[in-house]
């Protein structure tokens, strides 16, 4: 597998500046810690997780199609409408977003983000333990347990010493777990939960980050690589995203950077005028304007 550097795109219209988030600009603290740079790690999704992901996906834009197509034949100017029609693609797409969520069951954009996170989970793992080998300490982090513990297996078969943080762990315990990355020897990665760990906890000890899982949110993912860049840090950082190709994944990843290119370039300064991205919507759209 060879890590491709990701782009940064333009993004949204209206300055985060102007929104009153930023209190240093990033290219003065940039001058306090190295560099960093996020790189992601194709990997292709093979066997029943990969198959079963891949027919979700083409379930899901079956629905997205003929719901878009029953949104145009009631229109009452359908005769006129040439090509895609871009606002009702966004209709169709917001649509599908209130009726389903996180939590709910059946086929949706959620529950094929966490079955494809289960399906990447060894790979994530097994590029996890050849980078720890080879480069020191690593921090893992994903975003469900079921993920966690699939790397965790993993890491035990391997003979590499671990240790995790986990949103239901008590103070002590979850002290303890990070002393013993900082401190032990033997401890080469630390596996992380994104929602448990992402913030407050300072793991600068290691200089490489694996992002077994996508957050639909950019600040999920630059809080986690925060846990190691940031001031102290002596070493350049790479974040190291697990990207599955050929799936909705990658539409995400790409949706993130865009995100991301939004906040770098107001941190350091520009005027940067432009609409916030809904990530879950935009995937949406994308989905359909291709299938389309």
């Amino acid at each position: 597998m060879t890590p491709v550097d990701s782009g940064f795109y333009p993004a949204a219209r209206k300055s985060v500046i102007e929104m009153g988030i930023v209190r240093r600009r990033k290219v003065d603290v940039a001058k306090d810690i190295p560099a960093r740079r996020i790189a992601d790690v194709p990997v292709e999704l093979e066997g029943a997780l990969g198959s079963s992901v891949r027919e979700a996906e083409r379930k899901l834009v079956q629905r997205l199609v003929k719901r878009y197509r029953s949104a145009v034949a009631a229109r009452k100017d359908a005769e006129s409408i040439v090509g895609v029609d871009a606002a009702i693609v966004r209709q169709v797409c917001a649509r599908e977003l209130r009726d389903s969520d996180e939590n709910s069951t059946g086929e949706n954009v959620f529950s094929m983000m966490r079955r494809i996170g289960q399906a990447k989970a060894e790979l994530a793992a097994d590029y996890t333990a050849q980078l720890s080998r080879n480069a020191g300490k690593v921090v893992f982090f994903a975003k469900h347990i079921d993920v966690m513990d699939a790397a965790e297996r993993v890491f035990a078969k391997r003979g590499i010493g671990y240790s995790s943080i986990r949103g239901d762990q008590t103070t002590r315990v979850r002290q303890r777990n990070i002393d013993a990355f900082v401190t032990d020897e033997d401890v080469h990665v630390i596996v992380c939960s994104l929602t448990a760990a992402g913030v407050g906890i300072n793991l600068q000890v290691s200089s490489n980050v694996v992002l077994a899982e996508l957050s639909w949110t950019s600040a999920e993912q630059t809080q986690a690589i925060d846990r190691v860049h940031r001031i102290g840090q002596d070493q350049p950082v790479t974040a190291w995203r697990v990207i599955a190709t050929q799936t909705v994944d990658a539409r995400v990843a790409e949706l993130i950077s865009a995100k991301e290119g939004l906040a770098a370039r107001a941190l350091d300064g520009a005027d940067v005028e432009s609409a916030s991205i809904d990530l879950q919507l935009e995937t949406l759209v994308s989905l359909l304007t291709d299938a389309l």
